[in-house]
């Protein structure tokens, strides 16, 4: 495994690779590893003949009064890691390989960005302004750099996700996405890099977001209860246990617009605070 620190090093290590059509698989991640993460290069693995893993602490996708500079950094154990996974290539560039000037102008008022409509309006989207045009932002120069044949994300972040999905198709970006499983802690808690800031009590209680959405699903499944009523139920339930719900919405899986009584492919998705720490999980379901 080598770690490469600029686009250039970057490409020049990936010439080979392309000269002898080595399929190239690219898992971009923003570091402090954790097994969910192994688990999209291990995914990236069987579909791939080289993996590249980025590890890059976007700040374009953090709000202001976001966690971009106590986010935790694990630069050394991450490549630990990733070498017992036998990754090929590391690109971990500093923001002002990606972002030149940035260092000098915070703001940015002149930086491009993309920007996907309609499913980024919702959901994160509506809690975190601006947060998922730094997603694809970062996602759409990381592509550009690495090149990839195939990218692997996870679906614990469903909205983002599918946003990537559309802005590769509308931009016609020639790459594979793949979307892997989620990874649970035993207890049901979907990994997460920001499971690190909770004590195992809390991490106990945080599983308790999972089990709602079970819930969620199983009144779906039975027509037990309305749409409204469950996402209503479910929040109430969140709530009496200690969270503050950010958002609990039954949608259509393809739109992620509300969902309606005739909708048969949805996703449960749910947001709420533990303390100071934002939590994100959901569940797909077939009526």
């Amino acid at each position: 495994m080598i770690i490469v620190n600029t686009i250039d090093e970057l490409q020049k290590a990936l010439i080979a690779h392309r000269k002898s059509g080595n399929r190239i698989g690219f898992v971009p991640t923003m570091g402090n590893l954790h097994q969910g993460h192994l688990s999209l290069v291990e995914k990236a693995k069987t579909l791939s003949d080289v993996i590249v893993v980025s590890i890059f602490v976007n700040p374009t996708q953090f709000g202001p009064n976001e966690d971009f500079d106590s986010y935790p950094r694990t630069f050394d154990n991450d490549c630990e890691q990733l070498k017992s996974q036998q990754a090929d290539i590391v690109f971990a560039p500093n923001v002002e390989e990606v972002y030149p000037g940035f260092a000098q102008n915070k703001a940015r008022p002149n930086l491009t960005r993309v920007h996907v409509d309609e499913l980024g309006k919702n959901h994160c989207g509506a809690s975190r302004p601006g947060h998922f045009d730094g997603v694809t932002t970062i996602v759409s120069k990381l592509f550009n750099m690495v090149r990839p044949d195939v990218a692997v994300f996870g679906q614990k972040d469903f909205q983002q996700l599918a946003i990537i999905r559309r802005m590769v198709k509308d931009l016609n970006i020639p790459v594979e996405i793949i979307g892997a499983p989620i990874l649970r802690e035993d207890n049901g808690l979907a990994m997460s890099s920001r499971n690190g800031y909770l004590s195992q009590e809390e991490k106990d209680q945080a599983a308790a977001i999972y089990r709602t959405l079970q819930w969620a699903k199983k009144q779906l499944e039975e027509h037990a209860l309305s749409f409204d009523l469950v996402e209503q139920n479910a929040a109430q339930q969140l709530t009496d246990q200690g969270f503050r719900v950010d958002y609990f919405n039954i949608s259509q899986a393809d739109s992620l617009k509300v969902a309606e009584t005739s909708d048969t492919d949805l996703v449960i998705l749910a947001a709420a605070f533990l303390g100071k720490v934002r939590l994100i999980d959901n569940l797909t379901v077939q009526l």
